[in-house]
């Protein structure tokens, strides 16, 4: 059990010896993070003595960072439609979110005082649209059972006994919990933590591990210097984008190098995947979705024949600067003037994507740790009394509450689990 830590400079008390009960089953959460948060309320809750390690100076800055954006915890969608957000991972996360739904996650906000909200899109917030209240009464909360922080602390695998190692101020510690949950998050948020740094520790010690890659990212399109000095910043309201079977409508944003936004994020796997095996992809864009090709034809036939053809897709087709623009960028400037031409080049612009912004920019990760090495309670197979939950696993979804969704559902479901397996380890109380 975790009564003392070792260390290159002598033996440290983990925590006071009145807190652990003689017997007490103890756990050790590598994480701090909502994944990590989640799996120590669980075990401490179970009546575990739980510490959690972290490796930066605070813990919860990848929600705090997350919350800027309003915090978007979950989604009202049937279960059935929700679950289908996590692709070919579905099965295998599909019992972890029906135990610990979007139903259960939001009587747990509101269980900190935290009510939540549906917004128009179907999407979960907190009524004070920030992290900082819930991630606050969440802190007093884990106090309250018990579970001791310890930041500053980083994990570097296995000793040759077993033994948890850990780089901390004071050097490297060992420690032999009952059980260890890890919580490290995926790669795309290094300045929180998340680097990826535990995916050689895992490969040494013989877990296979699916590379990682980016999700719900952007991609490099290679604009002229022209048009992304104009229009690099500004976003296209409004439209539609589509890749293979899939378009999604929305707002997303032209960047110096290419496009990013939320509404990509749904077609971002497809179109990594395809850049990943030829080299490129086309992205098409449908400038004015609410209107036919006809509709429209007879729109931009309404021009004057003294204006531009800028000025009569601005005012006959009602289009935004940025929208022309990107019109002139994929023709080489040689925009079409019949105006049946000009309708159908509005309605399906080829926007070609060469290659995908690094990992480090995107929002999530896909890859992590073969879904196969665990058994159906997220523990590791090869290491047993080790679960693996949250963004270091091998699945992915697209925004819209669907990751911090199966990240607290793997956790409750993971932390379930060892909190059983740490009682038993433990044997009867003394």
């Amino acid at each position: 059990m975790i009564g003392l830590i070792e260390s290159t400079g002598g033996r440290a008390p983990l925590r006071p010896s009145a807190v652990v009960r003689e017997g007490q089953p103890t756990a050790a959460v590598v994480g701090g993070g909502p994944g990590g948060l989640m799996a120590a309320e669980v075990l401490a809750g179970a009546g575990v003595a739980v510490t959690l390690f972290e490796r930066m100076p605070s813990v919860g800055r990848k929600l705090l960072l997350a919350g800027r954006g309003g915090l978007n915890l979950t989604h009202s969608e049937p279960l059935a439609q929700l679950l289908g957000r996590y692709g070919p991972a579905e099965e295998r996360l599909a019992e972890a979110v029906r135990s610990f739904g979007p139903d259960d996650l939001r009587a747990w906000c509101a269980g900190l005082g935290q009510p939540t909200f549906v917004g128009s899109s179907g999407r979960v917030f907190p009524e004070a649209l920030r992290a900082t209240p819930l991630l606050r009464a969440w802190l007093a909360r884990l106090a309250g059972l018990g579970v001791q922080l310890r930041v500053r602390h980083t994990w570097q695998g296995w000793d040759g006994g077993g033994a948890l190692l850990f780089l901390g101020p004071s050097g490297t510690e060992r420690l032999h919990p009952d059980v260890t949950l890890l919580a490290l998050g995926g790669a795309s948020w290094p300045r929180v933590g998340s680097d990826g740094a535990w995916v050689p520790v895992l490969e040494t010690a013989g877990v296979a591990v699916t590379p990682l890659r980016p999700a719900n990212c952007g991609f490099v399109v290679g604009w002229s210097p022209v048009f992304a000095d104009r229009f690099a910043g500004g976003s296209l309201k409004n439209v539609r984008l589509s890749f293979g079977a899939v378009a999604v409508r929305g707002d997303t944003t032209i960047t110096t190098q290419g496009i990013e936004g939320g509404a990509l994020h749904v077609l971002s796997a497809s179109l990594r995947d395809q850049v990943a095996a030829s080299g490129s992809a086309v992205l098409g864009v449908d400038l004015h979705p609410d209107l036919t090709v006809d509709d429209l034809r007879l729109r931009l036939a309404r021009g004057r024949a003294k204006d531009s053809l800028s000025t009569v897709l601005k005012r006959a087709g009602g289009l935004q600067p940025i929208a022309v623009g990107l019109l002139r960028e994929v023709t080489g400037n040689r925009l079409p003037r019949h105006p049946g031409a000009l309708a159908r080049l509005v309605k399906e612009v080829r926007v070609p994507v060469v290659a995908v912004q690094p990992l480090a920019r995107a929002i999530s990760t896909a890859g992590g740790v073969a879904l196969d090495e665990l058994d159906a309670t997220f523990m590791l197979r090869r290491r047993p009394g080790t679960f693996v939950v949250g963004e270091m696993l091998d699945w992915e979804a697209p925004t819209g509450g669907y990751l911090l969704q199966a990240t607290f559902s793997t956790a409750v479901r993971a932390a379930t689990a060892a909190a059983a397996l740490a009682m038993a380890r433990a044997g009867p109380p003394g």
